[in-house]
Order: C-alpha cells, then structure tokens, then sequence
C-alpha cells in the first residue's frame, strides 16, 4: 500500500512518507482544489480504497455532501492557520458515518496545500467526550435533590434527641452524644455539597479578565495550602475577557490548584498557571448544529507524580478521588461548573507533569463599566 501511495504527484520525500505510513492516524494532503494529493496507509483502510483509486481524485467524491470536513479545509487555506475540531462525523461512501477529531492545517513547505489528519474516535468516544464530564457531573442532580429531602431531614431529628439526651447525660454518654452531633454535622456538610449539582439555573455571565482571577487564585495559595510551594505564570497579556462568573471562576482554579499542591506534597515542587489564545478550538452544542469556538485555554500544570492510568478517564465522575480522605466532589463540580460556562475542562497526566486544561468562550461584546474585570 505505501508503495502505491507513493506514486501521487506530491512532493513528498520517501523518508517522509514512511513516517507517515508508520501513523495508526488517517493522513490526507490536498491543494487549493481539494484534489487529493496524498494519502497514508491509514488513509486507504479509513476510505476503504486504495492510493490508486483516491489520488487525483477531488475529496468531495469521497465524503459525503457537505461534509463540514470540506468548510474546514477552506477556512484553512483563506486564513493559513490550523483548526482542530472534535467530534466531527465523517460519511463515506463504503464505510458510512464515523466520528473523527480533526487537525487541519496548511503545508508551509508545500503552499497550497492542506493536511488533513483524523484521529477515528472509539464507541465511547461517540458519545463526545466533551460532554462525558458535564454529564458525569449532573447525574448526581437526582441523587443530591433525593439526599437533601431523604437525609437531611432525618438527621436534624437525630441531632435534635442526641441534643436532648446530653442535657441529662453523664460525662461518658456526653462524650457520645456529642460524637452523633458532629457525625450528623458532617453529613449534612457533605449533602449540601452535593446540592449544589441540583443548580440548573443559568450562570449569570460578564465578562471577566482571567489574568484577575488567577492573580487572585495564586495570592490565596501562596499564603495558605501551597506555601513554599513555586507558582509560575506564563501568560497571554492579549487574551481577550472570559464570559463567566467571576466568583465560580476562583471557585474552580482555586479547587485545581489545591488539588496540584497537594499533590505535590513538598515545598521543592512547582505549579505553573498558563493561558493562551487557541482559535482553532470549537464544541458541538448538544441538540444543535452550531458549533461554538473555545478559544481561551487555562491551564493548572503541577510536577506531582501524576494521577493513575486507570483513574484518569473517571477523574471527574462523582466520588472518584485519589484522596484518602477525599470526598471525590471537587472535579465532579468542576466539570459541572465549566460545563455551565459553555466550556470544557480536560486532563492530562503523566509522572512529573500533570496537565488540567480548561477552554471556554470569550467574551465578544464591549465590555461595560460595571463589568467584573
């Protein structure tokens, strides 16, 4: 199959192209015209036909009829910058519909020409893996609105006759009635955690100056959990406001950034805060075609030994904690907070590097006097 890919009229050197067919990733190049030019031996599988029948060949005759495949392509040869897109389907004529992520981006050593490479997403993936954590994250709404009626009540009963039974008690029942009261306490502490997934309201949002919020984040650390602790910033002085809710917005960096430092555990370690502009970024609406752009990512990065690979697909599902005594909220209400904003939160780990990575729309109105900056 190499061999035949070989033979387009491309101008890609053999050493090159034996990369490429080393790729378990679908690889395309086209020109201005969308002919296709070169394909991998990914390719030929994902298409279901040769290099032979593709080549030369325009990429409309092998996607289906308005692929958003082909607007990708355009956009990339009218601006000259790269786009990624998630969750995109793929129709063929052999091997019907498929759910890629795409990376599109021009060929500086080949002008006018485009890369195209698909990363096939599994079953699971299907399911959009950038909704997977919101709806981690609210399938404990039922289950909060149940606790807070079921339990909650329940419990002030229990307090209330532990209360009364210590009025009369001797030092040693004292000692246990007491011991009810706070364990009652502390399951109302963690119902009322748990209430907060039950918020469906919308989030009342302006736009907010990020570099803000994580001034403020980083000023909170430093003088509690993570003192001694470095804390780097690497950020974008050009990027534009976020639309979300300031106080939400500490919420959520200052849950991430507890979490590195404690998952650092020593002074010699270091947290590094970063944002960036990347406009190539864009997510799927649930119940929409409209897709919307994700251009502001933040970034919480921590030198820790990492979270375990069996735990990281699950990181932000309700009571899931690498923490002894951890309640496993924390992320789960992250994940519903970012959702909330229109955003997604994803992570990245591996031993000395841990990457939790947030990307959320900005703000594209005139930001008023009283907004919060």
């Amino acid at each position: 199959m190499a061999r035949t890919a070989m033979q387009a009229p491309t101008r890609v050197l053999p050493e090159a192209a034996a990369i490429l067919n080393a790729m378990p990733h679908p690889v395309i190049m086209v020109d201005r015209e969308m002919r296709i030019e070169y394909v991998n031996d990914s390719a030929e599988q994902f298409f279901a036909a040769s290099a032979a029948v593709l080549l030369n060949h325009p990429l409309r005759e092998v996607v289906a009829f308005g692929s958003p495949v082909l607007s990708l392509i355009e956009q990339v040869i009218e601006h000259g910058v790269s786009v990624n897109e998630y969750g995109v389907e793929i129709g063929t004529p052999k091997t019907g519909d498929r759910a890629v992520d795409i990376q599109v981006t021009p060929v500086s050593e080949y002008p006018g020409r485009v890369l195209l490479i698909l990363q096939v997403r599994t079953m699971a993936h299907k399911m959009d893996r950038q909704l997977t954590h919101r709806s981690a994250a609210r399938s404990v709404t039922g289950m909060a609105a149940i606790l807070a009626h079921e339990i909650k009540n329940p419990l002030s009963g229990i307090r209330g006759a532990a209360q009364l039974l210590e009025l009369n008690a001797n030092t040693d029942d004292r000692t246990l009635t007491r011991l009810i009261c706070d364990e009652t306490d502390r399951i109302c502490k963690l119902v009322d955690r748990m209430e907060v997934f039950s918020d469906e309201r919308p989030v009342p949002r302006e736009p907010v100056n990020i570099h803000v919020v994580l001034g403020h984040v980083k000023q909170l650390a430093e003088t509690g959990f993570a003192r001694g602790i470095k804390i780097h910033e690497e950020y974008d002085p050009s990027l534009p406001p976020v639309l979300g809710d300031k106080d939400q917005l500490i919420q959520v960096l200052l849950n991430l950034v507890k979490n590195a430092a404690e998952a650092i555990g020593e002074p010699e370690g270091e947290i590094v805060l970063t944002t960036a502009y990347r406009p190539g970024v864009r997510l799927s609406m649930p119940g929409s075609r409209d897709r919307v752009s994700l251009p502001l990512e933040i970034c919480v990065i921590d030198d820790g030994p990492g979270v375990p690979a069996d735990l990281l697909p699950h990181l932000f599902d309700p009571f899931v904690t690498t923490k002894s005594s951890g309640t496993g909220l924390g992320l789960a209400l992250v994940a519903k907070i970012i959702g909330d904003h229109g955003g997604i939160v994803e992570c990245e780990s591996q031993p000395r590097r841990t990457v939790f990575r947030i990307l959320l729309p900005m703000h594209t109105g005139d930001a008023s006097p009283t907004a919060k900056l």
